[in-house]
Protein backbone atom coordinates (compact mmCIF):
# COMPACT_ATOMS: atom_id res chain seq x y z
CA UNK A 1 0.00 0.00 0.00
CA UNK A 2 1.61 2.96 -0.90
CA UNK A 3 1.51 6.70 0.79
CA UNK A 4 -1.16 8.04 -1.06
CA UNK A 5 -3.44 4.89 -0.25
CA UNK A 6 -2.96 5.46 3.25
CA UNK A 7 -3.44 9.00 3.51
CA UNK A 8 -6.96 8.11 1.82
CA UNK A 9 -7.93 5.91 4.40
CA UNK A 10 -6.61 7.98 7.50
CA UNK A 11 -8.69 10.83 5.58
CA UNK A 12 -11.78 8.71 5.92
CA UNK A 13 -11.69 7.31 8.77
CA UNK A 14 -13.56 8.96 11.94
CA UNK A 15 -11.80 11.21 14.52
CA UNK A 16 -11.76 9.61 17.90
CA UNK A 17 -9.65 11.25 21.52
CA UNK A 18 -7.64 9.13 22.80
CA UNK A 19 -6.79 9.93 26.49
CA UNK A 20 -3.00 9.32 28.65
CA UNK A 21 -4.51 5.43 28.96
CA UNK A 22 -4.31 4.63 25.36
CA UNK A 23 -8.36 4.49 25.66
CA UNK A 24 -11.09 5.77 23.22
CA UNK A 25 -13.43 7.89 24.47
CA UNK A 26 -15.91 7.49 22.08
CA UNK A 27 -16.55 4.29 19.80
CA UNK A 28 -18.22 1.22 21.01
CA UNK A 29 -20.76 1.39 23.86
CA UNK A 30 -21.06 5.26 23.35
CA UNK A 31 -21.34 6.93 26.31
CA UNK A 32 -21.51 4.21 28.82
CA UNK A 33 -18.75 2.34 27.23
CA UNK A 34 -16.94 5.47 27.93
CA UNK A 35 -18.25 6.02 31.64
CA UNK A 36 -17.03 2.32 32.10
CA UNK A 37 -13.87 2.71 31.12
CA UNK A 38 -13.25 5.39 33.78
CA UNK A 39 -14.95 3.51 36.20
CA UNK A 40 -11.84 4.04 38.95
CA UNK A 41 -12.03 7.74 38.21
CA UNK A 42 -15.62 7.41 39.57
CA UNK A 43 -14.76 5.58 41.96
CA UNK A 44 -12.70 8.18 43.54
CA UNK A 45 -14.88 11.28 42.90
CA UNK A 46 -17.80 9.05 44.76
CA UNK A 47 -15.14 8.66 47.63
CA UNK A 48 -14.24 12.75 46.99
CA UNK A 49 -17.83 13.31 47.49
CA UNK A 50 -18.63 10.98 50.77
CA UNK A 51 -15.29 12.08 52.55
CA UNK A 52 -16.11 15.91 51.57
CA UNK A 53 -19.66 15.68 53.22
CA UNK A 54 -18.03 14.98 56.65
CA UNK A 55 -15.04 16.54 56.41
CA UNK A 56 -13.43 18.00 59.94
CA UNK A 57 -16.25 16.28 61.80
CA UNK A 58 -15.99 13.90 64.45
CA UNK A 59 -18.62 11.65 64.02
CA UNK A 60 -17.98 11.44 60.49
CA UNK A 61 -20.05 8.86 58.77
CA UNK A 62 -22.50 8.17 61.97
CA UNK A 63 -23.99 11.26 60.18
CA UNK A 64 -25.30 8.83 57.74
CA UNK A 65 -27.44 7.00 60.74
CA UNK A 66 -27.90 10.41 62.87
CA UNK A 67 -29.48 12.42 60.48
CA UNK A 68 -32.48 10.49 59.10
CA UNK A 69 -32.66 8.44 62.35
CA UNK A 70 -33.81 12.27 64.04
CA UNK A 71 -36.03 12.83 60.90
CA UNK A 72 -37.80 9.92 61.95
CA UNK A 73 -38.16 10.21 65.38
CA UNK A 74 -39.38 13.67 64.84
CA UNK A 75 -42.03 12.30 62.91
CA UNK A 76 -42.87 9.50 64.61
CA UNK A 77 -43.12 11.51 67.85
CA UNK A 78 -45.09 14.61 66.09
CA UNK A 79 -46.85 12.71 63.66
CA UNK A 80 -47.46 9.16 64.92
CA UNK A 81 -47.77 10.19 69.12
CA UNK A 82 -49.24 13.93 68.97
CA UNK A 83 -51.14 13.68 65.78
CA UNK A 84 -52.44 9.77 66.32
CA UNK A 85 -51.13 9.27 62.98
CA UNK A 86 -50.08 6.18 64.24
CA UNK A 87 -53.43 4.72 65.35
CA UNK A 88 -54.47 3.65 62.25
CA UNK A 89 -50.89 2.06 61.07
CA UNK A 90 -49.86 -1.38 62.42
CA UNK A 91 -45.96 -0.73 63.08
CA UNK A 92 -46.03 2.52 62.40
CA UNK A 93 -42.17 3.04 63.39
CA UNK A 94 -40.89 0.41 60.70
CA UNK A 95 -43.58 1.84 58.24
CA UNK A 96 -42.41 5.12 58.75
CA UNK A 97 -38.67 4.43 58.49
CA UNK A 98 -39.25 2.37 55.64
CA UNK A 99 -40.64 4.88 53.41
CA UNK A 100 -38.21 7.58 54.98
CA UNK A 101 -35.20 5.29 54.26
CA UNK A 102 -36.22 5.21 49.90
CA UNK A 103 -37.30 8.34 50.04
CA UNK A 104 -33.89 9.53 51.54
CA UNK A 105 -32.05 7.93 48.92
CA UNK A 106 -34.05 9.68 46.32
CA UNK A 107 -33.75 12.98 47.40
CA UNK A 108 -30.29 12.64 48.10
CA UNK A 109 -29.51 11.50 44.65
CA UNK A 110 -31.73 14.16 43.45
CA UNK A 111 -30.23 17.07 45.00
CA UNK A 112 -26.65 16.12 44.73
CA UNK A 113 -26.98 15.49 41.54
CA UNK A 114 -28.30 18.96 40.36
CA UNK A 115 -25.49 20.95 41.96
CA UNK A 116 -22.84 18.48 40.71
CA UNK A 117 -21.34 19.98 37.42
CA UNK A 118 -21.43 23.63 39.09
CA UNK A 119 -19.42 21.95 42.44
CA UNK A 120 -17.22 20.46 39.66
CA UNK A 121 -16.76 23.61 37.61
CA UNK A 122 -12.86 23.39 37.96
CA UNK A 123 -12.74 20.31 36.66
CA UNK A 124 -15.52 20.99 33.57
CA UNK A 125 -13.52 23.66 32.30
CA UNK A 126 -9.65 22.07 32.59
CA UNK A 127 -9.75 18.50 31.00
CA UNK A 128 -12.33 16.60 29.16
CA UNK A 129 -14.23 13.74 30.71
CA UNK A 130 -17.89 12.44 30.08
CA UNK A 131 -19.47 14.96 31.91
CA UNK A 132 -22.62 12.53 33.06
CA UNK A 133 -19.93 10.88 35.94
CA UNK A 134 -20.15 14.41 37.75
CA UNK A 135 -24.16 13.48 38.57
CA UNK A 136 -23.48 9.51 38.47
CA UNK A 137 -20.71 10.32 41.35
CA UNK A 138 -23.02 12.37 43.62
CA UNK A 139 -25.74 9.36 43.18
CA UNK A 140 -23.33 6.72 43.78
CA UNK A 141 -22.99 8.69 47.04
CA UNK A 142 -26.58 8.75 47.75
CA UNK A 143 -26.34 4.75 47.17
CA UNK A 144 -23.76 4.48 49.86
CA UNK A 145 -25.41 6.07 52.29
CA UNK A 146 -28.49 4.16 51.29
CA UNK A 147 -26.90 1.07 51.85
CA UNK A 148 -25.93 1.69 55.87
CA UNK A 149 -29.56 3.46 56.40
CA UNK A 150 -30.20 0.03 54.91
CA UNK A 151 -28.67 -2.16 57.24
CA UNK A 152 -30.10 -0.40 59.72
CA UNK A 153 -33.93 -0.63 58.50
CA UNK A 154 -32.88 -4.04 58.77
CA UNK A 155 -32.23 -4.26 62.07
CA UNK A 156 -35.05 -2.18 63.29
CA UNK A 157 -37.74 -4.42 61.72
CA UNK A 158 -35.65 -7.74 62.35
CA UNK A 159 -35.87 -6.23 66.19
CA UNK A 160 -39.84 -5.77 65.62
CA UNK A 161 -40.66 -8.87 64.42
CA UNK A 162 -42.29 -6.28 61.64
CA UNK A 163 -40.27 -8.55 58.39
CA UNK A 164 -43.03 -10.24 56.12
CA UNK A 165 -42.36 -13.47 54.63
CA UNK A 166 -38.85 -13.49 52.63
CA UNK A 167 -40.53 -14.20 49.55
CA UNK A 168 -42.15 -10.72 50.06
CA UNK A 169 -38.85 -8.86 50.29
CA UNK A 170 -38.40 -9.72 46.92
CA UNK A 171 -40.15 -6.02 46.51
CA UNK A 172 -37.16 -4.45 47.58
CA UNK A 173 -35.47 -4.96 44.01
CA UNK A 174 -38.16 -3.43 41.99
CA UNK A 175 -38.93 -0.24 44.03
CA UNK A 176 -35.20 0.72 44.19
CA UNK A 177 -34.58 -0.21 40.69
CA UNK A 178 -37.50 2.24 40.15
CA UNK A 179 -36.06 4.82 42.64
CA UNK A 180 -33.22 4.34 40.55
CA UNK A 181 -34.22 5.07 37.17
CA UNK A 182 -35.97 8.05 38.23
CA UNK A 183 -33.38 9.71 40.50
CA UNK A 184 -30.65 9.09 37.31
CA UNK A 185 -33.41 11.04 34.90
CA UNK A 186 -34.40 13.94 36.95
CA UNK A 187 -30.31 14.14 37.89
CA UNK A 188 -29.21 14.24 34.63
CA UNK A 189 -31.81 16.82 33.41
CA UNK A 190 -31.42 18.80 36.70
CA UNK A 191 -28.13 19.05 36.64
CA UNK A 192 -27.88 20.41 33.17
CA UNK A 193 -30.22 23.06 33.69
CA UNK A 194 -28.47 24.30 36.89
CA UNK A 195 -25.81 25.45 34.78
CA UNK A 196 -27.59 27.58 33.18
CA UNK A 197 -29.95 28.56 35.79
CA UNK A 198 -28.69 28.68 39.47
CA UNK A 199 -32.15 28.82 40.86
CA UNK A 200 -32.90 25.38 40.02
CA UNK A 201 -31.15 23.76 42.68
CA UNK A 202 -33.46 25.87 44.92
CA UNK A 203 -36.26 25.04 43.58
CA UNK A 204 -35.43 20.96 44.01
CA UNK A 205 -35.44 21.28 47.21
CA UNK A 206 -38.69 22.80 47.91
CA UNK A 207 -40.64 20.67 45.11
CA UNK A 208 -38.86 17.29 47.03
CA UNK A 209 -39.98 18.61 50.19
CA UNK A 210 -43.75 18.64 47.95
CA UNK A 211 -42.68 15.25 46.68
CA UNK A 212 -42.18 13.82 50.03
CA UNK A 213 -45.67 14.95 51.54
CA UNK A 214 -47.06 13.95 48.16
CA UNK A 215 -46.09 9.91 48.82
CA UNK A 216 -47.64 7.99 51.69
CA UNK A 217 -44.14 7.71 53.34
CA UNK A 218 -46.03 9.69 57.06
CA UNK A 219 -49.61 8.43 55.85
CA UNK A 220 -51.21 5.17 54.71
CA UNK A 221 -52.17 4.92 50.72
CA UNK A 222 -55.55 4.02 51.84
CA UNK A 223 -55.88 7.20 54.33
CA UNK A 224 -55.76 8.72 50.56
CA UNK A 225 -58.25 6.35 49.53
CA UNK A 226 -60.71 7.55 52.24
CA UNK A 227 -60.18 11.37 52.19
CA UNK A 228 -60.77 10.62 48.31
CA UNK A 229 -63.89 8.86 48.22
CA UNK A 230 -65.61 10.40 51.59
CA UNK A 231 -65.15 14.10 49.54
CA UNK A 232 -66.87 12.24 46.70
CA UNK A 233 -64.12 12.77 44.44
CA UNK A 234 -63.93 11.13 40.75
CA UNK A 235 -61.98 7.45 41.13
CA UNK A 236 -59.33 9.11 38.77
CA UNK A 237 -57.90 11.52 40.76
CA UNK A 238 -56.86 8.34 43.37
CA UNK A 239 -55.41 7.16 39.84
CA UNK A 240 -53.70 9.73 39.65
CA UNK A 241 -52.15 9.87 42.89
CA UNK A 242 -51.23 5.89 42.55
CA UNK A 243 -49.19 6.35 39.26
CA UNK A 244 -46.69 8.73 40.83
CA UNK A 245 -43.68 6.58 40.78
CA UNK A 246 -42.17 7.69 43.63
CA UNK A 247 -45.47 6.86 45.45
CA UNK A 248 -44.95 3.25 44.01
CA UNK A 249 -41.48 2.61 45.11
CA UNK A 250 -42.70 3.35 48.21
CA UNK A 251 -45.68 1.20 48.31
CA UNK A 252 -43.75 -1.42 47.33
CA UNK A 253 -40.25 -0.57 49.50
CA UNK A 254 -43.63 -0.93 52.24
CA UNK A 255 -44.34 -4.74 51.27
CA UNK A 256 -40.42 -5.87 51.34
CA UNK A 257 -40.24 -4.37 55.07
CA UNK A 258 -43.24 -3.90 56.62
CA UNK A 259 -44.80 -7.49 57.55
CA UNK A 260 -48.01 -5.56 59.38
CA UNK A 261 -49.61 -5.04 55.96
CA UNK A 262 -51.93 -6.51 53.91
CA UNK A 263 -53.87 -6.21 50.77
CA UNK A 264 -56.06 -3.69 50.93
CA UNK A 265 -53.20 -1.60 51.91
CA UNK A 266 -51.92 -1.19 48.55
CA UNK A 267 -53.41 -0.29 45.24
CA UNK A 268 -54.38 -3.42 43.07
CA UNK A 269 -52.09 -5.00 40.37
CA UNK A 270 -49.14 -3.05 42.05
CA UNK A 271 -46.74 -5.10 40.17
CA UNK A 272 -47.57 -3.77 37.16
CA UNK A 273 -47.93 -0.20 38.17
CA UNK A 274 -44.43 -0.39 38.63
CA UNK A 275 -43.64 -2.13 35.40
CA UNK A 276 -45.22 0.48 33.76
CA UNK A 277 -43.92 3.29 35.69
CA UNK A 278 -40.29 1.72 35.09
CA UNK A 279 -40.82 1.99 31.20
CA UNK A 280 -41.97 5.47 31.71
CA UNK A 281 -38.87 6.12 33.28
CA UNK A 282 -36.58 4.58 31.02
CA UNK A 283 -37.81 6.87 28.21
CA UNK A 284 -37.90 9.83 30.14
CA UNK A 285 -34.04 8.64 31.22
CA UNK A 286 -33.11 8.85 27.61
CA UNK A 287 -35.00 12.23 26.65
CA UNK A 288 -32.90 13.84 29.58
CA UNK A 289 -29.53 12.31 28.47
CA UNK A 290 -30.11 13.73 24.90
CA UNK A 291 -30.83 16.63 26.37
CA UNK A 292 -27.74 16.66 28.82
CA UNK A 293 -25.54 15.75 25.50
CA UNK A 294 -26.96 19.16 23.69
CA UNK A 295 -26.57 21.20 26.55
CA UNK A 296 -23.23 20.16 27.65
CA UNK A 297 -21.15 22.03 24.59
CA UNK A 298 -21.14 25.38 26.56
CA UNK A 299 -21.12 24.07 30.18
CA UNK A 300 -17.13 25.33 30.71
CA UNK A 301 -18.75 29.35 28.72
CA UNK A 302 -21.07 28.87 31.06
CA UNK A 303 -19.39 28.25 34.33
Amino acid sequence: MDNSERFARLAAAPFSTIDSGGLRTTGRGGKIGEIVARRHLLNLLIRRDLQARYRDSFLGFLWTVIRPLIQFLMYFIVLGQFLRAAEGIPDFAIYLFSGLTLFTFFNDMVFGATGSIVLNSGLVKKIYLPREIFPLASIGGAGFMFAVQLVVLLVAAFVFQALPEPVMMLWFFPSVILMLVYGVAIGLLLSALNVYLRDIQYLTEVLLMLAMWGSPIVYSWTMVSDVIYRLGLPAWVLEVYTANPITLAVLGFHKAFWGAGTAADYPPDLGLRMLIAGIIGIVIMWFAHRLFTRLQGNFAQEL
